[in-house]
């Protein structure tokens, strides 16, 4: 009886440590849930989700907005479209002048703009120039692209022009053959005389 009792009270405190270092887990477990805080992986993939969507439907929108406003610009400009196909010759004549005014105008005012966006470009670049010099910075000039080929290529020509001494020997004329050649060929005058005068006598 007594081993019994003593057993039941071993077994009685083994289950009270048990239940201690369980409620110790838990609590741990507990804080560690608290640090971790709101923002769950879970939590967090559908706010990403939600955001991603969001962005779209807000893309969406602003492409949308921008057709409609090249809509409406286009067709300010271009004005209503015209019924050809019930027009006279008179309306159509017209009509034809109208656009032709239209875009005449519009050319005009294209110049204008132009002339006014060289201006500009003009006194913004002076502009600069001034600032860096007062900076004590110089803008550097565009340099022309040069390809790095073709200094390769001319050294290897040079190189090779260098290698050829014949190109470098001079061309002399020798004229010891010549002159002979042309003794010979060459008649004195005697004989040319001689000669026509002998046709001559002949005659």
């Amino acid at each position: 009886m007594a081993d019994d009792a003593a057993k039941k009270a071993k077994q009685a405190e083994i289950d009270r440590k048990r239940a201690e270092v369980r409620a110790r887990m838990e609590e741990a477990s507990k804080a560690k849930k608290a640090k971790k805080g709101f923002m769950t992986p879970e939590r967090k993939k559908k706010l990403r989700l939600l955001l991603r969507k969001k962005a779209a439907e807000e893309l969406k929108k602003e492409q949308e907005r921008k057709s409609a406003e090249r809509r409406r610009v286009i067709e300010q400009r271009c004005g209503q479209h015209k019924d050809w196909s019930n027009a006279t010759e008179a309306e159509c004549g017209k009509i034809l002048k109208e656009l032709w005014d239209r875009a005449f105008k519009l050319e005009g005012e294209k110049y204008d703009l132009e002339v006014i966006f060289r201006v500009k470009e003009s006194e913004i670049t002076e502009l600069n120039a001034q600032v860096n010099d007062l900076r004590g910075k110089f803008i550097k000039p565009t340099l022309k692209k040069v390809s790095k080929y073709e200094n390769k290529f001319a050294k290897l020509q040079k190189k090779a022009a260098e290698f050829n001494f014949r190109n470098q020997l001079k061309v002399v004329k020798k004229k010891e053959f010549t002159l002979e050649e042309e003794e010979k060929e060459k008649k004195p005058e005697w004989t040319k005389v001689g000669g026509d005068k002998g046709k001559e006598a002949e005659s």
